[in-house]
């Protein structure tokens, strides 16, 4: 996922269940979605950006309860309408680039809706949609930058969060070799912007990375030194546990699961506990997974990593002892 082209990342919509117990928790998921937590993240940050910030002035301009403009903003299911919306763009004194991209995130939602009532309660693989390539990067990242836990799953390299500046710039050259330098230098801003949330206190990070990702050489001895040190430094940290998979433990979840990050959103402003998702790395794409058996399933296999992972201090060492030899 931290080495994707832009345009390579797809989203499949979840599968529109039908819910017996108005009470269940299932049935208060009903209807979140990537895409709908995705522009509700937008709307509450195109709000936050306006000269009028209140929720409750916001509602009352639009005529509807604060509750409403909550639930649209942690991504649940609403009556609002499109005009109802450009209104409050209107309302916000939205910059043009924010009008348009929130219309274009909501007509996304309602073409997911639309794909989900004709897919009904049939069972098997969610098709993903052929006109969502290059905006889905950005919904990884705003969706990325509002989880307070993220999971992350590494066989082969390190990952984006956790790379150096040099690692980093190693790894686009490899997937990129023709990428300008201005080009280049904005992608290790980026990842630079990313890892700034190592710095919250209200954000914890896990990875579980594979030896592999300390043999791997996708830079020089010089790049591997300064990205193992980078590593010993970021797993001190007290909301970073990074934990190492040793070639030796044997059979074990990674060995069949390609890189993968989970993410848990926090509760919306109204208190509702908001599903995570799973952001999956394909060989020719990406994909994100919210149904519930899809994310049990990346449950299952952390489950089975932390089992077999080596403690965080045996990691730390590791990386160190690593560091040395590429400085030997």
């Amino acid at each position: 996922m931290d080495n994707v082209a832009p345009n390579k990342i797809e989203v499949r919509s979840a599968r529109v269940r039908k819910e017996h117990s108005p009470d269940s928790e299932a049935n208060k998921m009903a209807g979140l979605t990537v895409s709908r937590m995705d522009f509700g993240n937008f709307m509450k940050s195109v709000r936050s950006k306006a000269p009028r910030t209140a929720l409750s002035a916001a509602a009352a301009h639009l005529e509807v309860t604060r509750f409403v403009l909550m639930r649209m903003e942690e991504g649940s299911p609403t009556k609002i309408t499109k005009p109802q919306v450009k209104d409050l763009l209107e309302y916000y004194r939205a910059a043009p680039a924010d009008r348009a991209e929130a219309l274009r995130l909501l007509d996304e939602v309602r073409a997911q809706d639309s794909a989900a009532k004709a897919q009904g309660n049939s069972k098997g693989f969610w098709k993903a949609y052929t006109d969502q390539v290059a905006p889905n990067f950005e919904k990884f990242l705003r969706l990325e930058g509002v989880a307070d836990v993220v999971i992350v799953h590494q066989p082969v390299i390190v990952p984006g969060i956790l790379q150096s500046p040099n690692y980093r710039r190693a790894i686009i050259h490899i997937t990129e070799p023709s990428l300008s330098a201005v080009d280049t230098e904005r992608r290790i801003e980026l990842t630079a912007k990313r890892q700034a949330r190592l710095n919250e206190s209200g954000f914890r990070l896990e990875a579980f990375i594979s030896e592999a990702v300390l043999r791997n050489r996708p830079g020089s001895p010089e790049i591997m030194v300064e990205q193992m040190r980078w590593l010993a430094d970021a797993s001190t940290r007290d909301n970073v546990e990074l934990r190492l998979i040793p070639f030796a433990v044997g059979p074990h979840p990674g060995l069949i699961m390609q890189a993968f990050m989970l993410l848990e959103i926090p509760k919306g402003t109204s208190g509702m506990a908001l599903p995570p998702v799973v952001f999956a790395e394909g060989a020719i794409g990406s994909v994100f997974h919210e149904h519930d058996e899809e994310v049990n399933e990346y449950r299952r296999a952390i489950d089975g990593l932390r089992a077999v992972a080596l403690s965080p201090h045996d990691t730390r060492d590791l990386v160190v002892r690593t560091a040395k030899e590429y400085a030997a």
